[in-house]
């Protein structure tokens, strides 16, 4: 599926409360669109996700078309019931089912050998699939009304930062697929976790909101790809997101390590040579330094040690720097640790690691 498509935009609830009756009408022709090949971007607790029928070759296709992203990226497949996972995994482990009961629903991606029913467009030509079933209550119910299994990854054009708000999915998907359905601001904002279960000890191939200590409680040792904060693999990726750019801005983004001084010190000389240079500045900092800020553009992401808050307002926070037309863009560098890592490993490959040390 490509550009003059007719969407149409429907607004809901989150459904924390349920769905109206209209709502509820909404979702199912949604589904029904699912159901007959077409394309859907929906609300998820991470991102909006661009959601296909997963066992429908020419759905992967028209995903990959409308993102324009490359074919050999694995799509997740959302499902809406636990016991479903046995119908697109050749075998569901002890350590799956372990890891669902501690965090599914939720913000968790398992990495499983596929069933045969799964095409190979769908997970990139990889003898894997990935899978997730999500908490969010419209997404839930999109699942269901569409036939049980969705490939989603991010409504989002490829490479931009993935849309925690609706109004982003329009600015990138509008005219691209059939419906969007916007059901307000993201809750978590980074996309999921992925861990693979089919190496030992199972690996996290991309951080999330469930951290590497929370999965080593449930299954022992865990380990962790070495290319989630150092992006120099050349292989093909194994999950969504582990290969190519993602998650950045049209502006140059470079991120500044060092004391709240030296950083703030830094980014103001820089922005200052940048907007005589004739470039638009912008500076993303916390609430606690961003009053030493001079740029054009500075946007405050919440308190350092928020890392919820962070993590909820980073991609907003890349939106509005092209929203501003900002040509040169510079943000603070954070912790490493817990939530802290999928932070990072997002702004690392929006800045293609581009790390300034003063």
């Amino acid at each position: 599926m490509g550009e003059n498509v007719n969407t149409i935009i429907e607004k809901i609830s989150d459904g924390s409360s349920g769905f109206s009756g209209k709502e509820e009408e909404i979702l199912r022709r949604a589904g029904n669109i699912i159901k007959s090949g077409g394309l859907v971007a929906f609300p998820t607790e991470t991102v909006y996700g661009l959601g296909g029928d997963a066992l429908n070759r020419e759905s992967a296709r028209r995903i990959y078309a409308a993102k324009g992203r490359p074919s050999d990226n694995p799509l997740i497949v959302h499902i809406c019931r636990v016991q479903d996972l046995g119908e697109i995994a050749a075998e569901v482990p002890e350590e799956a089912v372990r890891i669902a009961d501690a965090f599914w629903p939720g913000p968790l991606t398992m990495i499983l050998k596929k069933a045969d029913r799964v095409p190979g467009e769908t997970t990139g030509g990889l003898d894997t699939v990935a899978v997730r079933f999500p908490s969010h209550p419209a997404a839930r119910k999109l699942i269901q009304y569409g036939g049980g299994f969705i490939a989603a990854p991010s409504a989002n054009l490829s490479g931009k930062p993935s849309p925690t708000e609706g109004r982003y999915v329009t600015e990138d998907m509008n005219g691209r697929i059939n419906m969007i359905l916007d059901g307000g601001a993201a809750g978590i904002g980074l996309e999921s976790t992925i861990i693979d279960l089919t190496v030992t000890p199972p690996q996290i191939l991309r951080p999330g909101y469930v951290t590497q200590m929370m999965l080593s409680r449930v299954l022992g040792e865990v380990d962790i790809d070495v290319t989630i904060l150092d992006g120099s693999s050349a292989q093909a990726p194994r999950a969504p997101g582990m290969k190519y750019r993602h998650y950045a801005p049209r502006g140059d983004l470079v991120i500044v390590e060092g004391t709240s001084e030296h950083v703030a010190a830094y980014m103001n000389r820089k922005a200052a040579e940048d907007a005589r240079a004739g470039e638009r500045t912008g500076i993303i900092g916390t609430k606690e330094t961003v009053g030493q800020y001079r740029a054009d553009v500075v946007t405050c992401l919440g308190a350092r040690k928020d890392q919820d808050s962070i993590a909820r307002n980073l991609y907003s926070a890349l939106r509005q720097m092209d929203d501003e037309n900002v040509t040169k863009i510079y943000c603070e560098c954070f912790t490493d640790r817990d939530f802290g890592q999928a932070i990072m490993n997002r702004l690392l490959k929006a800045a293609g690691h581009t790390v300034v040390r003063v």
